[in-house]
């Protein structure tokens, strides 16, 4: 087991297998997740002396999704969009990138889940409580794009807690959902 590197507030330990930190030295790549349980975004990643880890924290924080030079994050009641404010080749402490939260949309509640970016560059998500696929609106909590043809009418219900989402071509081609027959 490998253990990455946290601060000493840190109430919590990460360890890894023996190959997770050459695997990513030799993939050339950090990793980025959240935790909902514990309200935690977590940035791993390499330092001379082994792994490195940055959280923060965010309420219920949940989906992530690329971007060209960052990322967005869902949580309790806005979807973040995180910017790398680091110049090619610019480095401080040797770490090479820094995110900062440079958008916040607000939501509301809507139990975002997964989310990607379509060929028209619109933030695509998993809106659960709403049962449908989602774009952000400039003047409402979401606009819905798609529902499954058993959800009859968009309601704050979760009725089939769709919360996967992958993309083909650009556009938004499978769900996934968790639901008990009726």
């Amino acid at each position: 087991m490998q253990n990455f590197e946290t601060t000493a507030a840190t109430q919590y330990e990460i360890t890894t297998s023996r190959q997770m930190l050459p695997w990513m030295a030799e993939q050339k790549l950090s990793i980025a997740l959240t935790t909902y349980q514990i309200g935690k975004l977590f940035l791993l990643g390499l330092k001379a002396n082994g792994g490195s880890i940055f959280d923060r924290t965010f309420d219920r924080c949940m989906g992530l999704c690329p971007t060209d030079n960052g990322f967005y994050m869902s949580s309790l009641h806005q979807i973040w969009r995180f910017e790398n404010m680091f110049t090619q080749g610019q480095q401080q402490d040797s770490y090479d990138r820094l995110y900062v939260p440079q958008m916040g949309y607000t939501t509301g509640d809507l139990d975002v889940h997964d989310m990607a970016v379509d060929a028209d560059g619109h933030l695509v998500f998993v809106n659960t409580l709403y049962s449908c696929l989602a774009i952000l609106s400039g003047t409402h909590s979401f606009k819905p794009l798609w529902r499954p043809p058993f959800i009859s009418k968009l309601a704050a219900e979760d009725r089939c807690h769709l919360n996967g989402l992958a993309m083909k071509d650009g556009r938004a081609a499978y769900v996934t959902a968790a639901s008990q027959p009726v």
